[in-house]
């Protein structure tokens, strides 16, 4: 799974899924989108085009990818509808286990992570607490957000990388 597939590829299944889980079809776009960071898919109430990350499918394959798909066609369907398509709403929620969609998408491992620079560490001299930052700052107008002590800026001598 190095590639990911055509976004007519997905077009269709989305059609199909439309067709035979809600029995209604689906008549607009769906396409990938990988600058998705945080979520499986995202379902557009302006336009109704709906957004899939291709790197759940290049992790999880399409079994995975299709529970995504269900989601947002509960979120499509319902819009439509004029009928409660939020997460909060019950009829979401029935509409969703009733044809097996995700509720929350699988976590991704590090493909390809964003990684940002740390080379600023605050500390907090009452409790010891550590805040890496990637900017300096000016540590006098801050105070430490769990005890309220003051902080302390120091330069870390090689940049950690750590994860977004």
């Amino acid at each position: 799974m190095n590639t990911k597939p055509s976004d007519d590829e997905l077009q269709k299944r989305v059609e199909t899924i439309s067709l035979q889980d809600f029995g209604k079809p689906f008549r607009h776009l769906a396409y990938f989108n990988g600058r998705l960071r945080t979520t499986g898919g995202r379902y557009f109430l302006s336009d109704h085009h709906i957004e899939i990350n291709p790197r759940h499918w290049m992790e999880w394959g399409w079994e995975v990818v299709d529970g995504i798909i269900r989601h947002e066609l509960c979120h499509y369907h319902l819009h439509l509808q004029r009928r409660g398509y939020r997460h909060r709403d019950r009829e979401f929620r029935e509409l969703l286990a009733q044809v097996g969609g995700l509720c929350h998408a699988p976590p991704l491992s590090n493909l390809s992570p964003r990684r940002r620079s740390v080379r600023w560490l605050l500390s907090c001299q009452a409790c010891g607490r550590q805040f890496p930052r990637k900017k300096r700052m000016d540590p006098s107008r801050y105070r430490c957000g769990h005890c309220k002590g003051t902080l302390r800026l120091q330069e870390i001598e090689e940049p950690v990388e750590e994860e977004s």
